[in-house]
């Protein structure tokens, strides 16, 4: 073999080498983001394929969450959605994936009538679901209030049949759910469907919901006149906020605190040290909406004999510095370890673009201790 042939090789050999090590490198890589996903209750890395715009509840939320005094939360509190005043760590917000219903002839008074449908199967089996809230939006002044004594009826119905799309529910295959009466229809409803979301879950057997708005009172469909029954176009959208507990991720003994920045002071001691996780770093600012990195700081320094109060030591590693100052070979110092930790709360798009909000506990280093 000549020596161009042999340096060929050799190149080839060293480019195999830093592509398997790449490989290697690649593999290892994937399986800690596997491992960090999971604890954050996540099966894969999402990939949304639209970023819809984040509801106004949950940034509400969110910001509540980031502004919170740094002192303790009663107990149970990482387990309670407060703002909502239910239980609950993980806050999901559906969008409708339904369609209008749309007739030859109008039936009577009728100016809309909506199927609704709700993917709930992104639920996980571990979490229980705590809320189930239905919000419908008109766009400002989309319904005109009628003549003197003509009004609006509303009526929602949970669908137990799945008629044809384009074609009307038959009668036997619904059931009233909620019935309102209005002069004028708000720009936001609200409706509790906790038990409908509940028994969809329990039987695995979602068929939605089917929404109609008419006219009542005399000549209801006339005294609405084109600019009523006519302007569906300024009907808006419709979305189901969902409160669940995944008790995995949720540990009421914890205490909360707001996550404080650790002092800068020139020493070897055990104590937190300052560390900024970005997520756009780790490849995730394709998904996370909020925040886009925080402050999870780590713990380092030496933990000498004889131990501090300032040090959070416990009576077994006093104990074990003394024996250690006795025996430095046969017995080591403590170890300078996160003694508390406060939760963070992250906004994201699921991989059905639901946009999602979950509190983690654990995920910011406090105070540090030996132990």
């Amino acid at each position: 073999m000549g020596a161009g042939a042999m340096r060929l090789l050799r190149s080839f050999g060293a480019g195999l080498a830093w592509a398997l090590l790449g490989a290697a490198l690649g593999s290892h890589l994937s399986l800690q983001e596997g491992l960090l996903l999971k604890s954050l209750g996540l099966s894969a890395k999402p990939s949304p394929q639209t970023r819809a715009p984040v509801p106004s509840v949950l940034w509400r939320i969110f910001q509540s969450r980031k502004t919170l005094p740094s002192t303790s939360a009663a107990p149970g509190a990482a387990c309670r959605v407060e703002e909502l005043n239910v239980p609950g760590n993980i806050i999901r917000v559906f969008a409708d994936q339904g369609h209008f219903i749309h007739h030859r002839q109008p039936p009577g008074l009728l100016c809309l009538q909506k199927r609704l449908y709700f993917n709930l199967s992104v639920l996980e089996e571990g979490e229980r679901l705590t809320m189930a809230q239905l919000e419908i939006k008109f766009s400002h002044n989309s319904y005109p209030s009628p003549s003197q004594g003509q009004g609006l009826d509303l009526r929602l119905y949970r669908s137990s049949r799945l008629p044809l799309q384009g074609t009307p529910a038959p009668e036997p295959g619904r059931k009233l759910l909620v019935e309102r009466s209005f002069e004028q229809l708000h720009k936001s409803l609200v409706f509790d469907l906790s038990g409908v979301a509940k028994d969809w879950r329990r039987h695995s057997r979602n068929l939605g919901l089917i929404l109609e708005i008419a006219g009542s009172g005399g000549d209801g469909a006339a005294a609405l006149g084109s600019s009523g029954c006519a302007s569906i176009n300024s009907f808006l959208d419709t979305s189901l906020l969902v409160v669940t507990l995944s008790q995995q991720q949720c540990r009421a003994s914890r205490r909360r605190r707001s996550a404080q920045s650790p002092p800068v002071t020139p020493s070897s001691l055990c104590k937190p040290r300052r560390l900024y996780i970005s997520f756009s770093d780790v490849g995730w600012e394709n998904w996370i909406i909020a925040p886009q990195g925080y402050l999870a700081n780590y713990c380092l320094g030496e933990c000498p004999f004889p131990l501090t109060a300032e040090l959070n030591s416990t009576n077994h590693a006093i104990l074990q510095t003394m024996v250690h100052s006795l025996d430095p070979e046969g017995t080591p110092q403590p170890c300078c370890v996160p003694v508390r930790l406060s939760p963070i709360s992250i906004l994201y798009y699921d991989n059905s673009d639901n946009v999602v909000l979950r509190h983690y506990e654990d995920m910011v280093v406090d105070e540090c201790g030996c132990r």
